[in-house]
């Protein structure tokens, strides 16, 4: 169970706040060997200075030495006496900041607390910053040039120099950041960890249904830990936790790899990883990967809208009938085959339209395609998945908007050929030791990889279908063994 610390210079810095035990002075938390008993600790270093060599930089310094979770960072105070480098769109601060009578030149100054803010319309760059720099209050100096507003100017704001109206704020948006400072535990709650179990709610093929989140849940708690589920609201509720388990669809551009990465600087477990999602959301990037690592893939071309020379590669390259992807694709969206150069040009003038960069490969038509589950660098589950009816794959969007699959088949990893979940290692090798799913086709004894999932799909009576609970336990046993090896 995470502990919280607010840690400030003198206990009179917080007269006006809600008393708690859980604040202690910067003095108290520097002392040697202070407050090590428990590493799963988020620290809000509140102190007036965060310079270097001064008292609140060491509280920082200190708690990343004793392995607690502390904003800001250390390297986000180093980041914050450097220059500006962070773009923020100026049409955002352009809807925020029309109203305001400013001259070209003048500038105002707006705070920022704990990713909240006061002023309508800055709210999404406010969270933005948080995301970014993780410290608890801070100003920012925007200027009106002659064209448009921009950021001038990033600082930390010592919260004890906050008017009485800001302190209000301050203290509202700290509750949301951590309801533990104000609340007590339930008397009932004895989980040794808590996890975060990011979802979707109003996402139509999540990674796992209703069961499977019910499971993992069971699985977790058989384990002494918690499992919460959260929703794209609740990035400022990260601290709260030792860990997080991503079961949204991710994507670079979406919601699940910021909270990947506020994690990651915070120091939870996370799974899916900011890198994995990074490199298996891209299907150029993974093509480029795997070849390199000399994973057998199918025969495959990246073409290039600034190319002239386009359609001879594809042509020359790979042949008729082709499959074209867009790069960041899922669930078979953005995927087309083409039969001949008509298709061709008609297809690309919409997919160069969504991407620079278009991955075309050679169409390898089988009943089925493999999906070999893998955790930790091992096997974990293996799965036939059949091509929807009368389709060339497994998921098939028709017009009116509704999606079709085919059949499946779960089976005992042994009964699964020897150099399928070979391959299949080698090629999630490459990303990382989270979990992930890999796909592969199996044609005249040769064995390709399709793709590999950061996010793969677990759903009840299907990718359960052999293991069962084991199989919750297994991912949620790989969770206790990541946060104990960290100390928490």
């Amino acid at each position: 169970m995470t502990k919280v610390l607010i840690i400030t210079d003198n206990d009179s810095d917080w007269r006006q706040y809600f008393p708690s035990d859980r604040v202690v002075t910067v003095d108290t938390y520097l002392q040697q060997g202070a407050f090590c008993e428990n590493k799963a600790t988020q620290v809000i270093n509140l102190c007036r200075d965060y310079g270097y060599m001064s008292s609140g930089y060491y509280c920082s310094l200190m708690a990343e030495a004793r392995g607690h979770r502390v904003i800001p960072r250390v390297m986000t105070i180093n980041d914050l006496s450097q220059p500006f480098l962070l773009s923020v769109p100026s049409d955002q601060l352009e809807k925020a900041f029309a109203h305001q009578l400013l001259a070209p030149g003048e500038q105002r100054e707006e705070k920022i607390y704990f990713g909240q803010s006061k002023v309508p319309g800055f709210e999404k760059i406010a969270r933005r910053l948080f995301e970014h720099f993780m410290v608890p209050v801070i100003q920012v100096t925007i200027r009106r040039s002659d064209a448009h507003w921009q950021v001038d100017q990033i600082t930390p704001y010592p919260f004890q120099d906050l008017t009485d109206p800001e302190q209000d704020l301050f203290a509202e948006a700290l509750e949301r950041f951590s309801n533990k400072v104000w609340r007590s535990p339930k008397p009932n709650k004895n989980a040794r960890y808590d996890l975060a179990l990011l979802i979707d709610p109003s996402e139509k093929m999540p990674p796992s249904d209703s069961t499977a989140l019910s499971n993992f849940k069971k699985a977790a708690k058989r384990l002494g830990m918690r499992l919460q589920t959260i929703t794209p609201d609740d990035l400022s509720r990260l601290g709260e936790f030792d860990g997080l388990f991503i079961r949204a669809t991710t994507n670079i551009g979406n919601f699940t790899y910021r909270f990947a990465k506020t994690a990651e600087k915070l120091g939870l477990v996370v799974m899916d990883d900011p890198e994995s999602i990074m490199k298996c959301t891209n299907k150029v990037f993974l093509t480029e990967l795997l070849r390199l690592h000399k994973v057998p893939t199918p025969k495959s071309a990246v073409l290039k809208s600034f190319d002239p020379g386009w359609l001879d590669q594809a042509e020359n390259e790979i042949g008729y009938p082709m499959v074209l992807k867009v790069p960041d694709g899922a669930f078979s969206v953005g995927v087309v085959k083409v039969k001949n150069r008509d298709e061709l040009l008609t297809q690309m003038d919409t997919l160069f339209a969504r991407s620079t960069l278009i991955l075309a490969q050679e169409f390898l038509p089988t009943d089925f395609d493999w999906r070999i589950g893998i955790l930790n660098r091992q096997p974990l589950f293996a799965c036939k998945y059949y091509m929807s009816r009368g389709h060339w794959q497994i998921y098939q969007h028709h017009n009116s908007g509704r999606v079709s699959s085919g059949g499946f088949e779960t089976l005992d990893l042994k009964q699964v050929p020897k150099n399928v979940i070979d391959v299949a290692l080698k090629a999630a090798n490459q990303i990382g030791t989270g979990l992930y799913g890999v796909d592969l086709k199996e044609v005249n004894g040769q064995v390709v990889v399709i793709e590999v999932n950061d996010n793969p799909s677990i759903d009840h009576k299907v990718e359960d279908a052999f293991l069962g609970d084991l199989l919750y336990d297994r991912v949620m046993t790989e969770f206790l063994r990541r946060i104990q090896l960290r100390g928490f």
